[in-house]
Order: structure tokens, then C-alpha cells, then sequence
């Protein structure tokens, strides 16, 4: 039987996908040619920074700013050789060649050259100070990148000792922003001369474009010069009541999208208009209660031009991690909220399969995940108000005012406040108050100041995870920005660094362990279940639902209209 939520999240596709690329679009004046409807915020061209991360900004964007790789629909990591192609050359350490198609250009006619790959791989090493990274995964292992400016070829070599396993998830989609803007709004001619000879001055201005250069707003004039395409969309407007619309990219070298024109609806916009049934459209978000509008849940009949697939084991995993500082830092409230919460009732009502997930590191569908998950099923499995009472009562303040922990998450979510009130009424007995600290303008920021702790799924607000789990591990790596938790542990550091280095299952296993032994001992977060998802979509062929964190979106290019 499938559990009630999975059969409401299960992925809807349009009979006849397969056939999807071949077929012409037939699209309106007055409408796109299909309608995507995403949970992410698009406030930035930029998802690499950390407010673009757990945006999910990606989901829009992944076929406007292509890598060398693409997060499939499985999770899986595929190569993009329409941008280039990377091989493995021999040295004493891990070495990599990137060349760029010799077709590749931005829609501004600039050409796509290493320096796109040098500014990427600078911004997120960790080692260049300004840059505001999302996470320093594989990058912080690179020793230098040789790259002439305006080169075609880049030549990437990683320290001695530290190969990086998953280096074919490096330099993908959305991480190579065009490096002439860049360059344009720092006042220097290149971005790869003044970052090499260390010049502070023009580096400060580099990171500043980089990290806020490319900002996005509703209704804000798009300026084709500042936001060059290299995908087979680009960017057209951006309107609370237009949404985000992406036109064909005159300039793609590649084999032309299906649609001419696509419109995405992130958070902001009202992508409710577009559910009235008779447009197309694909839907992908964990706003469940908004995808009935478009399955038809709400009403009696059902479309018979749709097909349901069971939901296979998500990738992600909906976590509550914790501030690093006021109440969300004191590790006796961690453990008893931990202790009050129903975390049992909570897969029951709104994870995959009912499972209580009790790892951050490996996800349902990971193959040690399952095993490994029982193993550590004994922590906080269901409520026990005793034992947070004993915990509240052992504080040094417990006869001043009882806690509050306030949780926040984005707004509006049926879903999230649901979870949130059943967490309070659970643990209001024990004498720990949960407020609901939600708002439509949620940042990660937020965490230690607005609220003390907030509802995530694998470190975003939005689509999230690969098939190797990785950089989402990196969340409890000590120093790297993906870690809002400040959890700070050398051994689940350097386990996290060796996890990095290796891809057999009997090697990560006792590494796996390491890191969720400290991670329950110490509770920077406490994972509840595995991610359910909507993945939906009506009147459109070639709809492939991803499950990581380039979305449904990841072959987008490939849709057409039934």
C-alpha cells in the first residue's frame, strides 16, 4: 500500500513523454508554452552563495547557467558536453582537463573560457577571503587552476593526498556565471589576473559582484547585459504576476529547446494563476496542498491524460537544525525538544513510506541508509515527556521562565506548520513552549536571530540532494558555510574529508558511523523523515521528474506541449 502522502506526491507525467523531444511546441501570445511551478525563491543568478543554495535557485536556472555536469533525475550526476568535456590526465595528484565547446558563448556573444571555471573555483575554495560561498565542498581540495584568460581549456590539479571523490559533481550547472559581468562591475579587465597576482583591492570588488552582483527581484527591469545565458533559455522578465519567463537562447549552440518559451513561478509569484487546468503545466514542490490544485485531488475527477508513478526513496532529508546561538546553542534544550518530539507521529503523517529517518548523512536512498538507520533508531525514537521533564528541571535557570523555542520555516507551508504545532503540542505538557516563528522572508540569516532553529530539507527551502549525498554531508563539516549549525568536531571533520575521498560502500560505512554518533550525542540537528515531494505535471511531454536538486527542471529544454 502507499502511504497516503507518497500517493499525493507521487510524480504525474503526460502519456507519451518519451517521444516529448521530438515533438513543436504550439505556443499562445498571451501565455508561455508551459507553465513551471517551483517552491524555490529566484532572488539572485547566483545559487552558489548561501542564500542561493538554500533558495533552490537551481531549479529555475539549470538550463540558463549550464556546467560541465547536471544533477539527473535520480539524483545522479551527468555530464553536460554541450559545454565542454573533462578528462582525467595523469599527475602525481587528481588533474583534470576542462575544455569548453569552441561553440560555447553567452547569449551576449562572449565566449564561455576558463575564466568562468577560475572565478568559480576561487569563490568557493574558502582560501580567498569576501567570497560568500554556500559550501567549500571539493573546491577547498583544489591546489591551482592554469588558465589563461579568454583560454578555452583550464587545467584544474588538486592537492597532493586530497582527490575528491565526487569531482564530476564540480563546475556543473549554475556555477559558472558569466566572469565579463563579473569584471564589467569590479572595474578590471579580466577576473583571472588581479585574483593571481593577489591584488586585495580588485579581489574585494570581484567578491562583491560575485556575491551581490546578480541580484533578482519581481518586477525589477532584467538587464539582458547582466544576465548572459549560456543555457539553451535566458532570461526574458521577471513579474509578480508574469513570473520568471525564459525565451529560446538565439545564441544556444545545441540542439534547440522543444519550447520556445517557458515560464517559471517561484515563491513571490502567483503561480496559482496558472492552475486552471486547461494550460500546461509542471509542478514541483513540497507544498503538497498546492498540487492537488493541479492533480485534481481537490475535486472528483481526475485528468485521464496523466499517469501516477510510486514515489521512489528520497534523496533528501527534512531536518530541524539548530542556531548556534541563544537557545538553539544550549545543547540541554536540544535534547529536551529531541525528547518531547513526536518524531515517530511526524514520519507517520508527513514522511516517505511513514520511516522515521534518523541520519543526516545518508539519505533512504542511499544503499547503507536503511540499515544504518535502524541502528541508530533507538535515539529519541517517539515522546518521552519524563525524560525532557527531568532534562528542563536539571537547567541552571529552570526556575525562571520556562524556554521557548521559536522555529522558523518558510511561509506560507501547510505542511511545515502543521509539523511545527504538532511538535508544540507535544511538548508544551513537558514545559517547552514552540512558537512558530514563520515568514514569507525566511532567510537562513534568520537562524540564532529570528528564530532558533528552522525546518530544512538537506540544507534548502527548496529541491535539494545528489544520489552521492554530497555537499549536503558537508553540513557538519567545521568551517564550511553549508554548516548552520556551527557544529564543530575535528573527527566528523576529517571523517567528512576521508567520506570525500571514497566511493566504496564497506569504506564509508564506519565513517557514516563516526559522523551520526557525534551528530546524536551532540544534536546540532535532529533529522525527522525522508523529503516527500510533489512532482506533477499536466498537458506536457517530456516531463522527467527529478529528484535532486536541479529539480524537474533539469531537462526543461526537452518539454513540449500534449
Amino acid at each position: 500500500m502507499i502511504h497516503p502522502r507518497l500517493r499525493r506526491a507521487a510524480a504525474i507525467i503526460a502519456a507519451g513523454s518519451a517521444a516529448g523531444a521530438l515533438l513543436v511546441a504550439c505556443g499562445s501570445e498571451d501565455r508561455a508554452d508551459v507553465d513551471y511551478i517551483v517552491d524555490a525563491r529566484v532572488a539572485s543568478y547566483n545559487v552558489n552563495t548561501v542564500e542561493g543554495h538554500a533558495d533552490g535557485a537551481i531549479m529555475a536556472l539549470s538550463r540558463v547557467l549550464p556546467g560541465f555536469a547536471i544533477v539527473g533525475p535520480d539524483g545522479q550526476i551527468m555530464a553536460d558536453r554541450d559545454v565542454g568535456r573533462v578528462t582525467e590526465e595523469s599527475g602525481r595528484s587528481l588533474t583534470l582537463r576542462y575544455e569548453f565547446d569552441k561553440a560555447a558563448v553567452y547569449s551576449d556573444g562572449k565566449p564561455m573560457t576558463c575564466d568562468a571555471l577560475f572565478l568559480a573555483a576561487t569563490a568557493m575554495s574558502g582560501t580567498t577571503k569576501g567570497f560568500d560561498a554556500a559550501t567549500h565542498a571539493g573546491y577547498e581540495d583544489i591546489e591551482r587552476v592554469d588558465c589563461k584568460p579568454g583560454d578555452k581549456v583550464a587545467t584544474v590539479v588538486f592537492k597532493r593526498g586530497r582527490d575528491y571523490g565526487q569531482w564530476r559533481e564540480l563546475f556543473g550547472a549554475g556555477t559558472l556565471l558569466p566572469p565579463q559581468v563579473v569584471a564589467q562591475a569590479a572595474g578590471v579587465p579580466n577576473v583571472v589576473d588581479p585574483i593571481r597576482s593577489g591584488d586585495k583591492k580588485a579581489i574585494a570588488a570581484i567578491a562583491k559582484a560575485w556575491n551581490t552582483g546578480f541580484a533578482l527581484k519581481p518586477g525589477a527591469p532584467v538587464d539582458q547585459k547582466k544576465f548572459p545565458s549560456a543555457g539553451p533559455y535566458r532570461i526574458d522578465s521577471y513579474t509578480v504576476d508574469g513570473g520568471l519567463k525564459l525565451l529560446a537562447n538565439d545564441k544556444w549552440w545545441g540542439a534547440a529547446p522543444t519550447s520556445d518559451e517557458i515560464t517559471v513561478w517561484p515563491r513571490g509569484t502567483n503561480g496559482e494563476s496558472a492552475l486552471d487546468g486547461s494550460r500546461a503545466t509542471v509542478i514541483d514542490t513540497g507544498e503538497l496542498a498546492l498540487a492537488d490544485k493541479l492533480s485534481g485531488a481537490e475535486s472528483a475527477t481526475v485528468p485521464t491524460d496523466r499517469t501516477t508513478e510510486r514515489e521512489p526513496a528520497p534523496l533528501a532529508v527534512t531536518q530541524l537544525v539548530f542556531a548556534s546561538k541563544g537557545i538553539g546553542a544550549d545543547r540541554t534544550i536540544r535534547r529536551a525538544l529531541a525528547s518531547c518530539m513526536p518524531r515517530d507521529v511526524l514520519a507517520r503523517r508527513f514522511g516517505a513510506n511513514g520511516v522515521t529517518w534518523n541520519l543526516r548523512s545518508a539519505s533512504p536512498a542511499d544503499p547503507l541508509g536503511p540499515s544504518l538507520n535502524v541502528q541508530y533508531g533507538r535515539r529519541y525514537p517517539r515522546t518521552d515527556l519524563a525524560r525532557a521533564k527531568r532534562l528542563l528541571a536539571d537547567r541552571a535557570d529552570a526556575k525562571k521562565t520556562p524556554p521557548t523555542v521559536r522555529i522558523g520555516y518558510l511561509a506560507k507551508s501547510t505542511e511545515n506548520a502543521a509539523i511545527v504545532k504538532t511538535i508544540g503540542d507535544s511538548c508544551r505538557p513537558a514545559g517547552l513552549t514552540v512558537e512558530d516563528a514563520s515568514s514569507p522572508e525566511s532567510t537562513v540569516a534568520g537562524l540564532g536571530v529570528e528564530f532558533d532553529a528552522v525546518l530544512m530539507s538537506d540544507g534548502s527551502f527548496a529541491a535539494s540532494s545528489t544520489a552521492s549525498g554530497f555537499p549536503e554531508v558537508f553540513s557538519l563539516a567545521s568551517g564550511d558555510p553549508l554548516n548552520l549549525s556551527g557544529f564543530g568536531s575535528k573527527q566528523v571533520t576529517d571523517a567528512i574529508g576521508e567520506l570525500a575521498g571514497t566511493v566504496s560502500d564497506s569504506a564509508r560505512l564506519p565513517l557514516l558511523r563516526t559522523i551520526e554518533t557525534a551528530a546524536w550525542d551532540e544534536l546540532p540537528t535532529i533529522p525527522l523523515f525522508g523529503t516527500v515531494r510533489a512532482r506533477e505535471s499536466n498537458k506536457v511531454t517530456g516531463v522527467v521528474p527529478g529528484l535532486g536538486s536541479s529539480g524537474t527542471g533539469w531537462n526543461m529544454d526537452r518539454w513540449g506541449t500534449a
